[in-house]
């Protein structure tokens, strides 16, 4: 088993889990992306009522849109399904090769049992703990002003989240040989959560929100991290499922030639 076939492995699995992702965000997550919309411009609608323009602007106005402007029913379907594969891809091929090079590093686990074991570990280390702490918004929340540091905290508490995860489950195996694998495990998931739990507090918090309906951004947020369960959960079961059959197929030949070599 080598970092190729984990790879192809990977970008199949992946292409599964992005169409399975854009699956749910499309039936569950767009409708309440649509009402966030038209939250948005209701509100940019009255905030236009007190400003007087010349037909001019107007004019120059409407044909940039006219140029620039994607339908919601191409974003919502193609562009939709274009990103969902694209990152479905992409993640795939990089937990592959994660799984790949940490093959026979995990203690005793067979080549699947690790592989469902990263997968898990991503899930939480890249999603779930980050949008604990940040959290996704709608498109009429947040100021355009302050993207460029709400993207910078987002990505800094990720990168820590995940170098964090790597450390904590490096001192989990080199902790298994001293005081077992219950230990070591209790151990470097409680060295995790520590430092996470530190970082959330020293981050600084982002609460843009305004008067913005809290119903609907529950069920914004909700809908983003059932999706973003969708894209790692397919990802994890169809790439574990995909090199359990590898290691089985590769157990059978190498069971072959020993078998051949002893007559």
């Amino acid at each position: 088993m080598n970092a190729r076939a984990f790879l192809v492995r990977g970008l199949l699995a992946g292409l599964i889990a992005g169409l399975a992702a854009f699956l749910v965000a499309n039936v569950v997550g767009e409708p309440h992306v649509e009402s966030a919309i038209a939250l948005e411009e209701a509100g940019a609608a009255t905030a236009s009522d007190g400003h007087s323009h010349s037909h001019d602007e107007a004019d120059a106005a409407g044909a940039e849109d006219e140029v620039f402007e994607v339908s919601r029913t191409n974003q919502s379907t193609w562009g939709l399904l274009t990103g969902s594969l694209a990152i479905g891809v992409a993640l795939g091929g990089l937990v592959s090769l994660v799984a790949a090079g940490t093959l026979g590093r995990l203690g005793r686990l067979l080549p699947g049992q690790s592989t469902a074991l990263v997968a898990l570990i991503g899930f939480v280390a890249v999603a779930l703990v980050p949008f604990l702490k940040y959290p996704a918004t709608p498109p009429a929340v947040g100021s355009g002003d302050t993207i460029g540091d709400r993207t910078a905290l987002y990505f800094g508490f990720l990168l820590l989240s995940v170098a964090a995860a790597a450390l904590a489950t490096y001192a989990a195996c080199r902790l298994r040989t001293r005081i077992g694998t219950f230990g070591g495990v209790v151990l470097g998931a409680a060295a995790y959560l520590v430092v996470v739990v530190v970082a959330a507090l020293v981050f600084a918090p982002v609460n843009e929100l305004g008067d913005f309906p809290a119903d609907t951004l529950w069920s914004f947020r909700l809908s983003s991290v059932l999706t973003l369960a969708t894209l790692w959960g397919v990802l994890g079961v169809a790439l574990t499922g995909l090199v359990i059959r590898l290691y089985a197929q590769e157990s059978a030949v190498a069971q072959r030639r020993e078998l051949a070599a002893s007559l």
